[in-house]
């Protein structure tokens, strides 16, 4: 059975201020090439259809036409909601897309019902795992705590139990929107494990033949049966040296890969992360390429320069983001404060406030655990919000 795995479409979304919505409407035509070329037997979408849990119009537009094209040419497609999705919107009409070959998974009761396709070998058993935001489905799922690890692991219980049932020889595949242990996160994700452990194992999804993950943008393997297909497009300047593709797997008769491949998305903009003083960056011949790039600049001059961004968009016109990084000793007490943030989660910010402001005290174990308990009530109660929207 072939399939195309990929995820993370985000419609709606902008790249610093400036619409995609051309660019991702390109790549759903590519999408749809791709699987009447390459005789594609099932579409598989892991989370993060939208960019957010009440989009526009014209992204909901975009996505109804992709369905629609999608139905004509009769090729199966499996999709989950991601952390970014609003469930319950996403999941509306599922009943009838299902009669379409459009199987909207973003119930978390009904992780353990697999979309059941048929080739000349026998079975194949898609499961579809919408994001489980612990908090919210520790209950549903019975899960032994509120942890992305817990209910991942009761989530895929009860998908193991539903194929044990099955006849023997049944391959299966799951589609989840998570951040596994051993993925390369980029900046544009938003976080979905502040409060609990950075990572579920690769071993929660033990039992299956190949996880088709979403939530990271970057195309990877976190083992050879679960996979990382990445964003379509670039969404942050983190990810200007991803190369974005979707995966395109082939599974034979035992539920082994018998064939893979990456296939490239259309790229309408490269990105390009200059750094370096003003001058240096207006007058080096190396830099030409990247005269019609979407351009983030850092500029190192030890003095601020007058008009900076009017001087690189003459030479560079498509800039985005400017970046003030003066070079300076390690020692200068004016040494940015961003950098002394760089890589640290919001929790981790919050416990260096409190050992700042205690004269280099930490806080103790209970104190972290209110801590934690603070942002995930936050979190939670933002994704009641949207949902309730």
């Amino acid at each position: 059975m072939r399939m195309l795995h990929t995820s993370d479409w985000h419609l709606g979304r902008s790249f610093h201020r400036v619409p995609l919505l051309d660019a991702q409407a390109a790549f759903l035509d590519h999408l749809v090439a791709t699987v009447q070329q390459r005789e594609v037997d099932v579409v598989l979408v892991s989370g993060d259809v939208y960019d957010r849990a009440v989009p526009p119009l014209t992204a909901v537009e975009l996505f109804d036409r992709a369905l629609h094209r999608l139905a004509a040419i009769g090729v199966p497609t499996v999709m989950i909601s991601g952390n970014h999705d609003s469930a319950r919107r996403l999941g509306v009409g599922a009943g009838l897309f299902d009669r379409a070959g459009i199987h909207l998974r973003t119930d978390p009761e009904s992780c353990a019902t697999p979309v059941v396709l048929t080739d000349g070998h026998g079975d194949v058993a898609l499961y579809g795992l919408p994001y489980l935001e612990p908090a919210l489905v520790k209950d549903t799922l019975r899960a032994a705590k509120a942890g992305h690890e817990a209910v991942l692991t009761a989530a895929m219980d009860r998908v193991r139990a539903d194929l044990a049932t099955r006849p023997a020889g049944t391959r299966s595949v799951v589609l989840a929107h998570a951040f596994v242990a051993g993925g390369e996160p980029s900046d544009s994700e938003r976080d979905i494990t502040v409060g609990g452990v950075a990572a579920v194992p690769a071993g929660v999804f033990d039992g299956v033949d190949y996880v088709a993950l979403g939530h990271l943008h970057g195309s990877q393997r976190v083992t050879s049966r679960v996979r990382y297909s990445g964003s379509p497009l670039a969404y942050s300047f983190s990810e200007a040296d991803h190369r974005k593709t979707m995966w395109l797997i082939e599974l034979d008769g035992s539920g082994a890969l018998a064939a893979e491949e990456r296939i490239d998305c259309p790229v309408e903009r490269p990105l390009a992360r200059l750094r370096g003083r003003l001058d240096a960056l207006l007058e080096d011949p190396a830099l030409d390429r990247h005269e019609h790039a979407w351009v983030e600049a850092t500029l190192t001059d030890p003095v601020r320069p007058a008009d900076p961004m009017a001087r690189l968009t003459a030479r560079f016109p498509h800039t985005l983001s400017l970046v003030f990084d003066p070079e300076r000793p390690p020692e200068d007490p004016l040494a940015s404060y961003a950098q002394r943030l760089q890589g640290r989660d919001d929790h981790q910010i919050a416990e260096d406030f409190v050992a700042h402001v205690r004269g280099g005290s930490g806080p103790s174990d209970p104190e972290r655990t209110v801590l934690r308990a603070a942002f995930d009530d936050v979190r939670v109660d933002d994704s009641v919000r949207e949902v309730s929207r």
